[in-house]
C-alpha cells in the first residue's frame, strides 16, 4: 500500500510559478513510476507530466511541455512538478499517483494504482 499526499496547490495570477509536491509513504514507494494529472471544472481527468522511478525518464502532455517540470527525489520519496508561466486553462485539481505498470510514461489514468487527494491551482486571468 502506497499513501500520497498533495501539497502546493493555490491562487496564482497568470504568468506565475507554483510548485506541487507529492509526498509518497508505505511500501517500496520510492520504485514507482509516478505522475500527475489534472481535472478541470466539469471535465474528465487529464495527464499532465510522469517521471519513470529512476528519474532518467520524463514525459509531459503537449500542452505543458516547456512550461512544467517533473521531477523527484526519492531520498525524500517526493515528487514535484514546477509549473511556470501559468495560464488560466491550467486551473484545476491537480492529482499525484503512483504507476504499478512496468513501463513509465502511462498516459492512462486507469493505470495507476494508488492516488492523493488532490490540491487546487487557480490560475486568474
Amino acid at each position: 500500500q502506497v499513501q500520497l499526499v498533495e501539497s502546493g496547490g493555490g491562487l496564482v495570477k497568470t504568468g506565475g510559478s507554483l510548485r506541487l509536491s507529492c509526498a509518497a509513504s508505505g511500501r517500496a514507494s520510492s520504485t514507482y513510476h509516478m505522475g500527475w494529472f489534472r481535472q478541470p471544472p466539469g471535465k474528465a481527468r487529464e495527464f499532465v507530466a510522469a517521471i519513470s522511478w529512476t528519474g532518467g525518464s520524463t514525459y509531459y502532455a503537449d500542452s505543458v511541455k516547456a512550461r512544467f517540470t517533473i521531477s523527484r527525489d526519492n531520498a525524500k520519496n517526493t515528487v514535484y512538478l514546477q509549473m511556470d508561466t501559468l495560464k488560466p486553462e491550467d486551473t484545476a485539481v491537480y492529482f499525484c499517483a503512483a504507476d504499478a505498470s512496468p513501463v513509465a510514461g502511462t498516459i492512462h489514468p486507469h493505470e495507476y494504482r494508488y492516488w492523493g487527494q488532490g490540491t487546487q491551482v487557480t490560475v486568474s486571468s
